[in-house]
């Protein structure tokens, strides 16, 4: 797995866990929901770690409760 597709794993998660829409996090980020939708799509390749902290924001979690997930553990090198 990819890091941005394991961005997107992770955002649903955490939507599901909290019982949230995607459309719910875009709104309490204040962030348009096509911009998340982009993120779950398989072929966007690139997300800035901005508007990532903008989603855990909404989560009102940090960046590092973000990323302590098993999903981050084992990437596939962006360096190919």
């Amino acid at each position: 797995m990819n890091v941005k597709d394991a961005v997107a794993k992770r955002f649903q998660q955490l939507c599901k866990e909290r019982n949230i829409s995607l459309n719910e996090l875009a709104n309490l980020s204040g962030v348009t929901p096509s911009t998340l939708y982009s993120i779950m799509d398989e072929r966007r390749r690139d997300i800035s770690i901005v508007t990532i902290k903008k989603f855990c924001d909404g989560l009102e979690i940090s960046l590092a409760e973000f990323f302590n997930d098993i999903l981050f553990d084992k990437l596939e090198p962006e360096i190919k």
